[in-house]
């Protein structure tokens, strides 16, 4: 398989492990990513507050780069894959921003968890787990961009996704069940209303504890900032303590464990609620 690679900024700059978790992860599955060349900011998610007209032409650009290549576009951060779908969207309506041309109606836009997911692409995987992760109890996070709106992902299971269920479930985790699956985590309300955003934390913390989970699991570099960042914060301020603390992963991490990737310890290192404690304590690293 061959697709076109959109990183987005945040994966070529602070989360950097997930760049490279999807990048040895595909290649162990012969998914071949040709990163779009010059690709540039899609807007998320200062260009989609501001709306109008460039909130489309951003994300709108960058598809007019991959159609030059005629592949589908694989897209790991949720808020990246949210923006493009939504450029997608409207040119197949005809309604982008004048001036914008070059966009293949064929071309379809993809999260990388949706890739993953796939029947052909899970029965690869399991094809090549080398270390199950049993023993280790995650839950997973879709967060907000992932399954909505579905006007512009296309799902109809956007109160009970389960692409990333389906994928820890291959790697041999135990996946919990919680109720918070896509419940929003603030990321977009970080800067200006820390209050709302601790509190929306704090809660979805405090259920992931109460299921059971080791780690939360996710595709969203806001919502993995978001949640680590609050809970660093919380523990420093003592309004939570270290024993409260459910490290967040990205799910390529824990693909990258599982296939038996090397270099998975220098992606974990780069968390600032260390995830590395339980994964040893479960023998995984």
């Amino acid at each position: 398989m061959e697709l076109s690679y959109y990183p987005g900024c945040s994966l070529h700059g602070t989360s950097l492990e997930y760049d490279e978790s999807t990048r040895a992860v595909c290649s162990a599955l012969d998914i071949e990513l040709s990163e779009i060349e010059d690709w540039s900011c899609c807007g998320a998610s200062s260009g989609h507050a501001i709306g109008g007209d460039l909130a489309l032409a951003l994300p709108a650009r960058n598809l007019a780069l991959a159609s030059k290549k005629g592949l589908d576009v694989v897209v790991p951060c949720a808020a990246c894959y949210s923006r493009l779908r939504a450029a997608q969207v409207a040119a197949r309506e005809g309604k982008l921003p004048e001036g914008i041309e070059g966009i293949r109606p064929d071309i379809d836009v993809k999260s990388l968890l949706e890739v993953v997911a796939m029947p052909r692409i899970l029965s690869l995987v399991a094809g090549k787990v080398t270390k199950a992760l049993t023993g280790l109890d995650a839950v997973a996070y879709y967060g907000c961009l992932l399954v909505r709106p579905a006007y512009v992902t296309g799902r109809t299971d956007i109160d009970d996704p389960e692409d990333m269920d389906a994928v820890l479930g291959v790697l041999g985790a135990g996946v919990r069940k919680w109720n918070f699956k896509t419940v929003c985590c603030g990321g977009g309300l970080a800067l200006g209303r820390a209050d709302i955003v601790e509190r929306l934390v704090f809660k979805i913390l405090a259920e992931a504890r109460r299921s059971g989970a080791d780690v939360i699991v996710t595709a969203c570099p806001m919502c993995l900032t978001n949640l680590e960042t609050r809970m660093f914060e919380g523990v420093r301020a003592g309004r939570i303590s270290k024993d409260d603390l459910v490290p967040v992963v990205y799910f390529t991490e824990l693909m990258g464990i599982a296939l038996g990737i090397p270099s998975v310890d220098g992606w974990f290192a780069r968390h600032l609620v260390d995830p590395r404690p339980v994964l040893r304590s479960r023998g995984l690293l």
